[in-house]
């Protein structure tokens, strides 16, 4: 009897099905349902081609896809990243209606730049009552420094973002500005990829419009402002504990930009300079990342730690771009929103395309009358953005949901300062499905638009942006907050759109094998990285021999208490953990899992930490791969020592990835550094507490399996363990990687690659420490090796240590004075 077949997988039906039961169950102005556009129809049929009946997996997968790119952010207050949320369902906005949209982003860019440059320049229009003081003098955004100052390139702004809000009617209104230091370009970009990556075959058959030719713009648009031909361009960031920390590596890598922080850079005779390996290299612009009143402490806040002393000099004497400049987000605080429709009639001679959303200011007599007036149909926030005493939970409210005690709270308060508040209309939002367990549901949404000034000096506008979606079904635009998750936004039509990308083309001829300008803080970082590394992975072998030989042996002898004893001792002098009361089974278990997990001592706990935090903040020179395994969760074996074996195999993945994938630049050199100085101390200790004269068969053991070397060992003396032939093969053996020899002799090979400052050929102090590490190890055999021998080796590598750092890594303000320094 013939076998019926299955029936073959229907996408498009699975598509109309989607989308009829969702419709069915949807209310009057979702994107999708009150849409006719094809568009959707072929998107959800990619959706069903990847997700077959299972729109969950098709969920997993899109986050998946995230993940592998390393998009994350950070809430404040919690120490850990959280995976980016993004949607696997994108909005799709036909092209002639995005059209519209950015010639209004367009219009409303013209018209802040007029009004900034207004206000930092002759001040008219203050002076004809179009802008109250107050709203200037009293905004914490105004930057009373920046008056008089001519920005480099004549212009304020460079790249802004804009918070859109689409109503149920499908007309679209601006809730907020975003000037200071707009953040979610980099997340609208990385969405695309993981989206793309999902639904592979939507971009050619809807001919979606690309991100690339946006950020080109935009970085050709900065480098057209210096006064460089070859500007060198860096992202300011304010470090790896900001909240949007990895979309801006992942912009820095993606533009080709030197991600920076305050402290590696310097104002040096009203030029910028970021200090490297090479001395101080100038710095043309910087797309900065870091709130203005922090940029400078000597000419804002005194305070910061995160500035850089002297940067508004060199941006005064005009030898550097910032974008965009300091105090553009005066225009940030919604207060502004009640006078821009007045001003753009006033300046451009014409309504604005996207109209604000109702402001009124309270700062007015007869406007704040009206808000108390009308209190209970509006929604009721902060003039300025810091959050003032009237409004409960220091949060935007809506004054119908006041209790009577909050609402004479509030009023009391707005008439005390009334310039404090502002009263709003409440938007409510259209739709968009966005899946929620194996099923599509409505969600409100808001969408956030860049726009970025290109080398001609006009806008560009990316196409797209990115969705944030509301966690509830309130459509109300105050309720939505930050979102749960976001959306890619796709700008289609029936144009085909050329495969445009920032990637050199396929017959591109330029070759460059120089990676770029390393800062000096990255080499630190990296040097460091290499050291914490093999400092775990030497604590991790000591616990696994100590566990594995005196308490889980699986048959074999235990390993004399004398030798035991000295493992303990080892452990606890590099300071993992406090000594056991006794060498008992229970005792040492307890010593092995603080060694492990106890972060009030320098164990494998602290050091995971540190070293994922280097990887934290070293994103954009490090691979997804490499970053994944320094993030991962402890080990959670029952047993200490299953543990300890987890956790040294992937110590060794890491190193495997550091030596197999990682190109040959200077931050390699600087981490393989790390490595061949911690080796070399661990080393030096070991043959110190287990290879001298009188050691036990045990103890040479216990040496071997400390350097991983008891198979090299047995290949080559097949007749027992004696004392001088281990210490030869652990100490002086070049051919060994684990050796002494070997980490002198790869650390002179990596110092002869770094740079040098002096020009005269004569070896600089980190060089010649190195020469002499080498030299006295040459001039030792293993039967004279002795304790002041290894003494003196440790003491050495902690000059040589010591020398790298005063030579390439942050001395305070000592680069400066060093001579020889070239200002390239």
């Amino acid at each position: 009897m013939a076998t019926q077949a299955a029936p073959l997988f229907d996408a498009a039906t699975h598509a109309r099905r989607w989308i009829a039961d969702y419709c069915a169950r949807t209310g009057a102005g979702d994107v999708l349902c009150g849409s006719d556009d094809p568009a959707w129809a072929a998107m959800f049929e990619e959706l069903a081609t990847v997700a077959s009946d299972d729109l969950d997996h098709v969920r997993e997968r899109v986050r998946r896809h995230a993940a592998d790119i390393g998009m994350g952010f950070r809430i404040i207050g919690e120490a850990d990243e959280r995976p980016w949320p993004v949607s696997p369902v994108p909005l799709l906005i036909e092209a002639q209606e995005w059209a519209q949209i950015s010639r209004g982003v367009v219009q409303r860019a013209e018209l802040m730049e007029t009004v900034i440059a207004d206000l930092y320049g002759p001040g008219m229009l203050v002076e004809r009552g179009l802008i109250p003081a107050a709203l200037v003098t009293g905004s914490p955004y105004f930057l009373r420094p920046m008056v008089g100052l001519e920005p480099p390139g004549g212009k304020h702004l460079h790249f802004i973002a804009i918070d859109l809000g689409r109503g149920p009617t499908g007309e679209w209104r601006v809730l907020a500005d975003h000037l200071r230091a707009p953040a979610g370009a980099g997340y609208a970009l990385e969405n695309r990829l993981a989206v793309s990556r999902t639904l592979g075959g939507l971009q050619a058959r809807i001919n979606v419009q690309r991100h690339a030719p946006f950020f080109a713009a935009f970085r050709a648009g900065i480098a057209a402002m210096c006064r460089r031909a070859e500007p060198r361009i860096g992202l300011l960031t304010p470090g790896r504990f900001n909240p949007s920390y990895p979309e801006q590596a992942h912009l820095a890598r993606y533009l080709g930009l030197l991600l920076v922080e305050g402290a590696d850079l310097a104002a040096l005779e009203n030029q910028l300079y970021v200090r490297t390996i090479g001395g101080l290299k100038r710095v043309d612009a910087l797309w900065r990342r870091v709130d203005p009143r922090m940029l400078d402490p000597l000419a804002f806040d005194s305070h910061s730690q995160i500035g850089v002393p002297g940067l508004i000099d060199a941006y005064a004497a005009g030898n550097v771009v910032l974008s965009n400049a300091p105090g553009a987000g005066v225009l940030e605080a919604p207060a502004f929103g009640a006078f821009l429709p007045q001003l753009a009639t006033r300046l451009l001679g014409e309504s604005l395309h996207l109209p604000n959303i109702a402001t009124w200011w309270c700062g007015q007599p007869s406007e704040r009358a009206h808000v108390e007036e009308d209190l209970d149909r509006m929604l009721i926030g902060s003039a300025f953005g810091p959050v003032p005493l009237g409004l409960p939970g220091g949060r935007t409210m809506p004054g119908a949901e006041l209790d009577a005690g909050q609402r004479a709270a509030l009023l009391a308060d707005m008439a005390r300062r009334p310039q404090d508040y502002v009263g709003q209309e409440i938007v409510r939002l259209s739709t968009m499905p966005v899946v929620i367990e194996d099923t599509l549901e409505p969600r409100p949404f808001t969408l956030r638009v860049f726009a970025a000034r290109d080398a001609s000096g006009g806008w560009t506008v990316l196409p797209g942006g990115f969705a944030r979606i509301g966690e509830g079904t309130d459509p109300r635009a105050s309720v939505l907050g930050e979102g749960l998750w976001s959306a890619d936004v796709c700008i289609h039509g029936a144009d085909t759109v050329e495969p445009v990308s920032l990637l050199p083309a396929p017959d591109s001829h330029h070759v460059r094998r120089n990676p770029g300008t390393l800062p000096s803080r990255v080499a630190d970082n990296f040097y460091w990285l290499g050291r914490y590394l093999e400092r775990g992975e030497a604590l991790l072998a000591a616990i696994r021999v100590m566990l594995g030989n005196s308490i889980d042996a699986d048959g074999g002898a235990a390993l004399s208490s004398a030798t035991v004893g000295k493992l303990v001792g080892l452990i606890a002098g590099g300071g993992a953990a406090p000594h056991p009361a006794s060498l008992r089974r229970s005792d040492l278990t307890a010593f092995a899992r603080t060694a492990m997990e106890d972060e009030g001592w320098h164990s494998i706990a602290t050091i995971n930490r540190l070293a994922r935090g280097i990887g934290e903040g070293s994103r954009d020179r490090l691979s997804a791969d490499m970053v994944r395994l320094l993030e991962a969760p402890f080990p959670t074996h029952r047993g200490m020592l299953d543990r300890a074996g987890s956790l040294q195999r992937r110590y060794v993945a890491i190193a495997g990835l550091s030596a197999e994938h990682m190109g040959r630049t200077a931050a390699w050199r600087f981490h393989d550094l790390g490595r061949r100085v911690e080796r070399g101390v661990a080393m030096a200790r070991a043959l110190r507490v287990f290879g001298m004269p009188g050691a036990t068969a045990d103890d040479l053991s216990t040496l071997l399996d400390l350097a991983d070397s008891q198979i090299s060992y047995r290949q080559r003396y097949l007749t027992g363990i004696a004392r001088v032939p281990v210490v030869d093969l652990v100490a002086l053996d070049p051919g060994n990687p684990r050796s002494l020899a070997y980490q002198a002799e790869r650390i002179n090979a990596r110092l002869r690659d770094l740079p040098v400052l002096s020009d005269d050929g004569m070896p600089e102090p980190q060089q010649a420490h190195g020469r002499e590490l080498a030299a006295a190890l040459a001039m030792t055999t293993a039967a004279t090796l002795d304790p002041d021998t290894l003494g003196d080796i440790e003491r050495r590598l902690a000059q040589l240590s010591e020398g790298i750092a005063r030579r390439y890594f942050l001395q305070g303000a000592e680069p400066l004075r060093a001579v020889g320094l070239t200002l390239a």
